[in-house]
């Protein structure tokens, strides 16, 4: 019998995999794992680089398997550190980064590193590595894993730096930078740039130095002369990072950033804001005041967990406030999230 040479209808494509998601037991957000294996599909015909393949083949590697091992700790916040890994224990930045990790899980955190020495070890040092996981990056003469978290479970290593990122803004409620070099700037740069853009949530990102350090102050004085001074930046976005050389300032600061604020979302249009306690008319309508020029239509209000949020099951008991947000100043939203806090 001659090989059946019809072609797969997209119907017939659908129904298909369908089955083989039901074959292999079928599991959550059904849907979206049809669409992924639709566009896989698509890879046979849309072009033929084997190389180009492999790099969305590694990356949904990579991703799923990151996204696995941080599940069972969803509920836990966690803190990203990014820092040189040259940094010696000798160093006062070392001792600042170790003790910073023992303090912030006392806080109720988990800590984040790259996994390497320096900043990342002593981070990962104070953590200890049952509140510690490593998102290492594959490299010809570095980094192998520190001795903390090295033959930890919770270590991910990851072939491609973008996987790598993705996975520390995914994961991160706040994100701390020591000094450091191309890495630190690379990885702090992208984090404030995609906070200032709306591309990821905002979170506390403190920058802290060494005692009396210069290292960060240095770094803002380039920010506010060339970027600020030639209109580069606007102003409110100087509210998205704080520079410090206490420890206990910054433990404090991330802490209470989520003090009233739990957690947002766009729902279409709407800018759904998540509280751990309820504010007051009063306190609302001093908000659409202070705020007015970040709010486009509907005020902020009280609102229920929006038909989106019920079926994802996501903290739907929590009170909410919601309005029409600008999409555009961050900064100013930052500002916002602020006041709530101190209500």
């Amino acid at each position: 019998m001659g090989q059946n040479t019809e072609p797969v209808t997209n119907s017939e494509l659908g129904v298909r995999i369908r089955e083989l998601i039901q074959l292999k037991g079928g599991g959550e957000n059904e849907d979206l794992v049809q669409d992924l294996i639709e566009n896989a599909l698509k890879i046979l015909s849309d072009f033929k680089s084997r190389g180009d393949a492999r790099v969305i083949q590694t990356a949904v590697r990579e991703l799923r398997y990151a996204f696995r091992l941080f599940e069972p700790y969803e509920a836990t916040r966690k803190v990203t550190i990014f820092g040189s890994a040259r940094t010696s224990p000798d160093k006062a930045e070392y001792k600042k980064a170790a003790e910073f990790g023992e303090k912030m899980v006392k806080a109720g955190f988990m800590v984040i590193t790259g996994a390497g020495g320096g900043i990342m070890q002593a981070g990962h040092e104070g953590a200890g590595p049952k509140n510690s996981f490593g998102c290492n990056i594959r490299l010809p003469w570095e980094q192998s894993a520190n001795p903390v978290i090295q033959k930890d479970q919770k270590l991910i290593t990851f072939k491609y730096f973008f996987t790598r990122k993705l996975t520390f803004i995914r994961q991160s409620d706040a994100i701390v930078l020591f000094p450091g070099g191309f890495g630190t700037m690379d990885e702090g740069f992208e984090a404030l740039t995609l906070m200032q853009t709306g591309k990821s949530r905002l979170m506390p990102f403190l920058l802290i130095d060494k005692p009396g350090g210069t290292y960060w102050k240095s770094w803002e004085k380039y920010i506010q002369e060339h970027l600020l001074r030639n209109e580069l930046i606007s102003e409110d976005d100087l509210n998205l990072y704080e520079i410090t050389d206490d420890v206990d300032h910054a433990v404090r600061v991330i802490s209470r950033f989520y003090r009233n604020y739990h957690s947002s979302r766009f729902v279409r249009d709407l800018y759904v804001i998540r509280l751990n306690h309820q504010i007051t008319d009063t306190a609302i309508k001093a908000l659409n005041e202070d705020f007015a020029d970040i709010i486009v239509d509907e005020p902020i209000h009280k609102i229920e967990a929006t038909p989106e949020e019920r079926e994802e099951n996501y903290h739907v008991d929590l009170p909410r406030i919601g309005f029409t947000f600008n999409q555009k100043d961050y900064g100013r939203l930052r500002a916002l999230i602020n006041a709530l806090n101190g209500m």
